[in-house]
């Protein structure tokens, strides 16, 4: 009898579990860098940026590659199939992959230049790297990254 009780106890907590969703983890992974957007009309003048990234007293001057950002455009179904295309919009966007990124305060250079190479920015900010969750937490930190803006005065935030 006392062996049934426990069979009927386990499989009651097996159900239990059974019962709820498994959520699976994907293999989407987190860059480690630092993230640039830069808004219109700014962004129509920027040719280049670079990024100078310094912590624990060294600094490392990645490649950060600008592109013209893209919303979804008009959307075509055929059937249960639908496609949309990609509209350029005013904005650029780069990243820049920095190894070993800490998660705590950094400091970031951004230069933008324009046409010739004639400085549009220079400054420096501090922001803090972090973690970031792909997937949702239960599947595990992806590793950190910093996000900058800079809006069209030309002013830089984190974000």
């Amino acid at each position: 009898m006392r062996r049934l009780a426990v069979i009927v106890a386990a499989a009651a907590v097996l159900t239990g579990c059974a019962s709820e969703p498994l959520r699976p983890c994907t293999l989407v992974g987190t860059p480690v860098g630092v993230g640039l957007s830069v808004a219109a009309p700014l962004a129509a003048k920027v040719r280049s940026a670079t990024v100078e990234v310094c912590w624990d007293g060294s600094c490392r001057r990645p490649r950060l590659e600008l592109y013209q950002g893209s919303r979804a455009g008009e959307q075509t179904c055929s059937g249960e199939a639908c496609s949309a295309v990609a509209v350029p919009t005013a904005e650029k966007h780069g990243f820049a992959d920095v190894a070993g990124l800490p998660k705590r305060p950094v400091e970031v250079r951004l230069t933008l230049r324009g046409a010739r190479g004639a400085s549009l920015l220079d400054t420096t900010v501090r922001v803090t790297p972090k973690g970031r969750f792909p997937n949702g937490p239960e599947c595990g930190e992806g590793g950190p990254n910093a996000m900058l803006t800079v809006d069209a005065g030309g002013n830089v935030r984190e974000s």
